[in-house]
């Protein structure tokens, strides 16, 4: 049976929460500026996706998802939430920016500028559909990816770990791309194409969180037993516009084998 007493009231002080946020800003700024700018194929003797091409990006993006998993797993839902509109933060300021900077007059006297301005362009200069698309679907797959989370917690009394982190990220990585893709290309690219797309980016992000399992395993326990925190999200206020703290942060007990 999942846990049902109430919240016992918030925690502060954790010793690795702000690094977390932190590398999950740096994560999702880096899949979303440097990644978008190459395309990769692979190579044509690979069984069943040989010849497929694919945005690098998609290689690393998924670690973000990794990063909100951890800090709900650990943290909760509502630090989660706060770690999320602190990326979403960075990224808009981050798209602003390129944008700003792409457009500003150059300086005649500097002839470095004229070989640097189509490189910007071609790097940064992301169409505003692209942008919106980018800021979009991670908002609402990020919140959907750490409500799975949370949800699977409670329904699975906190075990089955493995269950969650793939379940919430077929869930949100599903959203996140169901959203960018025809938000950035509908009319731009033929709908057969935009659904082949989604599904093999969907899939091989997805694959890329189950290879990494282990790795989040063992993350989260270490982060477990250092933080001495396994928070159980009863009570919390799914409201993803709340910046409240809130959820039942436990003394972290060891699995029994």
């Amino acid at each position: 049976m999942p846990p049902t007493r109430p919240a016992t009231g918030t925690r502060t002080g954790f010793r690795y929460y702000d690094l977390l946020v932190g590398g999950m800003v740096g994560v999702l700024l880096c899949a979303n500026l440097i990644g978008p700018a190459k395309t990769s194929v692979l190579p044509e003797n690979w069984p069943l996706i040989g010849g497929l091409v694919f945005g690098t990006g998609n290689l690393f993006f998924p670690i973000s998802y990794i990063f909100d998993d951890v800090l709900t797993e650990v943290y909760g839902y509502a630090r989660a939430r706060r770690a999320t509109w602190a990326a979403f933060g960075a990224l808009a300021f981050a798209c602003v920016m390129s944008q700003v900077i792409i457009r500003m007059p150059l300086a005649p006297n500097e002839p470095f500028n004229l070989q640097l301005q189509p490189a910007l362009e071609t790097v940064f200069g992301a169409t505003w559909r692209i942008a919106l698309a980018s800021l979009v679907g991670f908002w609402i797959g990020d919140f959907a990816n750490a409500w799975v989370m949370a949800k699977m917690k409670l329904w699975t009394a906190g075990r089955w770990l493995w269950t969650r982190t793939i379940g919430s990220t077929v869930v949100g990585e599903g959203i996140d791309s169901l959203t960018f893709y025809p938000i950035a290309f509908a009319g731009v690219w033929e709908s057969q194409t935009i659904v082949h797309v989604i599904v093999f980016n969907w899939t091989m992000k997805v694959l890329v969180e189950t290879v990494l399992t282990p790795v989040t395993y063992a993350v989260v326990g270490f982060l477990k037993r250092r933080e001495n925190a396994d928070t159980y999200d009863i009570g919390t206020r799914f409201n993803p516009f709340s910046l409240r703290d809130d959820g039942d942060v436990r003394p972290y007990r060891e699995p029994v084998p």
